[in-house]
């Protein structure tokens, strides 16, 4: 006889809420949902302009649906986060099916257990399906990361959207980027607050459906341009606060 695996106390015992941005993921909405652990008392899909059946699809598999008027991924993850409340932990993950929901418990029992504020993904650890991440997603992400090590003293390996942080973390953070720059603005703003940050190996397969920004040469081309002006704007900013407060 199989005999389903204990869940932690430790994850049972704090309010997870799951932000899901997504446009247009009609075709796997409803399978990511399906698969997000039962421990998780919050699940958003924060829709950032579907014009398909996404908004449908999800409020039928049980999440609770925000709109998120201005394009733009971070646009949609601060519209999550703002109908997150109260929550201990908040998780971002995306709507293309790409990420195993599954894998959650990897990124919040850290943040649970008070031995991390901020935990992120590393698809670069984790086992990636071939094809799944683009060259490049690849050469881009790694850039980034050799930056944000340079400028930040950071160690990071990846810029993966599955992550996890504790809700007096993030509102440390002061996020507001809206759009490309999200993920490597977090990183960046963490590192420079000493925020506990660990990574942890993630899984990723081929998402299901087209990409909006690695499917299309203007969208990598946008969303390369973005991270690398976030990277510039973030350390110039840091350097006038610096010269102000005279450190």
């Amino acid at each position: 006889m199989n005999v389903a695996p204990s869940i932690p106390e430790s994850l049972t015992a704090i309010h997870v809420a799951v932000i899901i941005p997504a446009i247009n993921e009609q075709e796997s909405i409803g399978q990511v949902i399906a698969a997000v652990p039962s421990w998780v008392k919050q699940i958003i899909v924060a829709d950032n302009g579907s014009t398909d059946n996404t908004v449908v699809v999800a409020q039928k598999a049980g999440a609770t649906v925000v709109p998120a008027r201005i394009r733009g991924y971070g646009s949609a993850c601060l519209a999550g986060i703002a109908a997150a409340g109260n929550a201990d932990v908040l998780v971002f993950m995306d709507g293309d099916f790409s990420d195993y929901p599954e894998q959650m418990g990897l990124l919040v029992q850290p943040i649970a257990e008070n031995r991390a504020e901020l935990v992120i993904g590393s698809r670069t650890l984790g086992h990636r399906e071939r094809g799944s991440l683009t060259l490049q997603q690849r050469f881009g992400g790694a850039l980034a990361c050799k930056l944000m090590r340079l400028l930040w003293h950071a160690h990071y390996t990846d810029l993966g959207p599955f992550r996890a942080i504790s809700r007096a973390a993030l509102e440390q953070l002061q996020m507001d980027d809206r759009n490309f720059g999200w993920t490597v603005q977090m990183q960046i703003r963490a590192a420079a607050a000493g925020l506990r940050t660990m990574e942890v190996p993630v899984d990723y397969r081929c998402r299901i459906g087209k990409s909006k920004i690695s499917g299309t040469v203007r969208g990598v081309v946008m969303a390369g341009y973005k991270i690398l002006y976030t990277i510039g704007k973030e350390f110039f900013a840091a350097r006038r606060y610096a010269e102000k407060s005279g450190i």
